[in-house]
């Protein structure tokens, strides 16, 4: 790397691009790890399960968006419609502006409205929707979820976006 010394690091940003369908195991991979960090959530699937539903069913459903780091998969986004579905980095790469890349091309992909769900206990992804742009406008009991976990709705607009709520 040009400008580098042996044994320095520098930032690299990530390459975010389409995932495509041979992308499925590393995404289960990412996500399987994301979710056993929130220790608050149920364990509902099993890891086979949970590789086959996004194989099978997010995966060609779903607009998803990953984000290589090195070369590796490290995050990866799922649009539907309007919507951002899921969000997630692996643990050892957050914190080195994946999610943010990833928000920012989900943006850039629904450049009007994008709204999303996140789980209340999810301090880190609350504030990282925060930071940028995103509002909260509405608390639920989780009873809309699967988890049965208290979430909350945000949204981002961008700016001259009428309210269409």
């Amino acid at each position: 790397m040009q400008g580098s010394k042996p044994g320095q690091s520098l930032d690299v940003l990530p390459l975010i691009r389409r995932a495509r369908s041979g992308d499925a195991g590393h995404i289960a991979d990412v996500f399987l790890a994301a979710r056993a960090e929130m220790t608050y959530l149920p364990r509902l699937h099993s890891d086979e399960e949970t590789r086959a539903w996004i194989t099978h069913i997010m995966l060609p459903a779903s607009q998803v968006w990953v984000a290589e780091l090195n070369g590796e998969i490290a995050g990866f986004a799922c649009l539907q419609s309007n919507w951002l579905d899921h969000l997630y980095v692996t643990p050892a790469a957050q914190g080195r502006g994946i999610g943010t890349a990833l928000l920012d091309h989900a943006k850039k992909t629904h450049p009007h409205v994008l709204d999303l769900y996140v789980f209340q206990q999810n301090d880190g992804a609350c504030r990282l929707y925060e930071r940028h742009g995103f509002t909260l406008v509405e608390e639920r009991d989780g009873s809309g979820n699967e988890e049965n976990l208290p979430d909350a709705h945000y949204r981002w607009r961008s700016a001259g976006t009428p309210d269409a709520s």
